[in-house]
This record gives C-alpha cells, sequence and structure tokens, in this order.
C-alpha cells in the first residue's frame, strides 16, 4: 500500500437508474466539480447488483467500485436497497477472503435531487483510493 504520486485510480460505479443515475446526471448538469476517475454502468436497482460483477470489475484493472441506490426506504422496488446493502456487506467480507481490501468496494445511497452529494461521494472515494494505492491483487505490474 505505498502511495504512488502520480496514481489515479480507475473507479466503476454501478448506479441505480432511479435515484444516483439521476443524481449523477444532476450533478453534470449543474456543473459540479469532481474527480473523472468513474466509468458509470446503469442498473435497474441497487439490489440488481451481482457480487461477481463486482469481483470481475476488480479482476479487470479497476481499483475501485462503488455501488450507489436510493435512500433507504426509498426504493422504487421496496426493498432493493436493503438488498444492496446486505450483499455489499457480505462481498465485503468475501473480498477480505480473497486478499483484496474491502475498502475498494463502497455504497452510497444518493437521491435524484443530491447531484452535489454525488460529487462529494466521487471525490470522497478517489481520494481514499489514492490512499490504498492501486489494486495489484489480479495485476503483474
Amino acid at each position: 500500500m505505498t502511495q504512488e504520486p502520480n496514481f489515479e485510480p480507475k473507479i466503476l460505479g454501478f448506479l441505480c437508474r432511479w435515484c444516483s443515475y439521476a443524481g449523477a446526471d444532476l450533478a453534470g448538469t449543474s456543473r459540479k466539480k469532481y474527480p473523472a476517475n468513474i466509468r458509470i454502468i446503469k442498473i435497474p436497482c441497487s439490489g440488481r447488483i451481482d457480487p461477481l460483477l463486482i469481483i470481475r470489475a476488480l479482476r479487470n484493472g479497476f481499483d475501485g467500485v462503488l455501488v450507489s441506490g436510493c435512500h433507504p426506504g426509498d426504493c422504487h422496488y421496496q426493498t432493493g436497497n436493503y438488498r444492496a446493502r446486505r450483499r455489499i456487506a457480505i462481498t465485503k467480507k468475501f473480498l477480505e477472503y480473497m486478499g483484496i481490501e474491502p475498502e475498494r468496494l463502497q455504497a452510497s445511497w444518493v437521491s435524484a435531487s443530491e447531484g452535489g452529494k454525488f460529487a462529494e461521494v466521487v471525490a470522497e472515494i478517489t481520494a481514499d483510493l489514492k490512499k490504498l494505492g492501486p489494486n495489484r491483487l489480479f495485476n503483474d505490474k
């Protein structure tokens, strides 16, 4: 976990189409400044995230993964974000078992009207991953 001076983490974001994706869109249209380190995939609901997708992202060179959805209790599919919270907690334990820092997986709850919060979340995760350094478990670099 040595810091590299020019390291810029690559982050894959799985965003709920109803809230978090709309929040990210609002951040963009409001011209909120946040690091360009994130690549976004729109998913129907954060509860639909498959832990294998998270592991595949880390395996394919991403330094971190963000799963973001509606605030607990406000899910358009009633209990999807509760399911996501449970899956993320279990996936973090599995990542630790595999030798991957569980901090590489982050979750956030961002509504469609919280563009500023989305920008803050991305900036915070980018800073955390810079401290962790590159994901080297699957790379021979």
